[in-house]
């Protein structure tokens, strides 16, 4: 599609009114991220990624994060609080036997700023490249067709 092709703005859903109860259990908790992706959709985006209080990122309305420096990539642990899913373990694991570094890490302002490409996954719409991010500060700019996002393509083509 042209969302996996050319990637997608997304929105930080950083309000207090956005924080999202029992994160990890996927039934019924749907609401507060139907309401970011209604916000996101508002200021002109396609996505929104939802934060912890701290202003951590964790995931987006739909899906997992997943970004790339230092030659690997890196995702939000579980233990921030997000949705274990599916496509998430299963590309994990994957990358591993391909030799690939995944590192879970809190995602802070220190690592958002080092990222040279960004994207999302779940096992419907596969990976969707992020290029820009609307933040209240500024707006954050990633390469939405970095040559690392074809190791995260690669999975969802077999």
């Amino acid at each position: 599609t042209q969302r996996q092709q050319q990637g997608v703005t997304a929105w930080l859903a950083d309000t207090p009114e956005l924080l999202r109860s029992l994160p990890t259990h996927k039934t019924g908790n749907y609401l507060t991220a139907w309401l970011a992706l209604q916000q996101a959709r508002q200021q002109g985006a396609q996505e929104a990624i939802l934060a912890d209080a701290r202003g951590n990122w964790l995931e987006t309305s739909t899906g997992n994060l997943w970004g790339w420096q230092e030659g690997c990539w890196w995702t939000p642990p579980l233990a921030a609080g997000i949705l274990p899913g599916t496509a998430r373990s299963q590309l994990m694991s994957w990358l591993q036997k391909q030799g690939l570094v995944i590192r879970e890490a809190v995602w802070n302002q220190e690592l958002l700023l080092g990222f040279k490409a960004i994207a999302y996954t779940n096992s419907v719409i596969e990976i969707i490249p992020i290029h820009t991010i609307l933040t209240p500060h500024q707006n954050l700019t990633y390469e939405s067709s970095h040559p690392s996002l074809e190791q995260l393509r690669s999975f969802f083509r077999f």
